[in-house]
């Protein structure tokens, strides 16, 4: 028996929600994944800065 173009087409619509949803995860988890690489950069940079700014008063000292 054939399948009716109506069911065709909720097949179809059902894939390609299940794709956008997996594009949606996965961009979202790249943009977690940079936020997350972004906080540990600007930690590194405040530590260094704190560090070259206790050697500066240091020297001065």
């Amino acid at each position: 028996m054939r399948k009716s173009v109506k069911s065709r087409a909720e097949e179809q619509f059902t894939a390609t929600q299940k794709k956008s949803d997996q594009a949606l995860k996965d961009k979202e988890k790249a943009w977690q994944e940079l936020e997350k690489k972004s906080a540990r950069l600007k930690a590194l940079r405040l530590a260094k800065e704190a560090s070259d700014k206790e050697a500066a008063e240091a020297a001065d000292a």
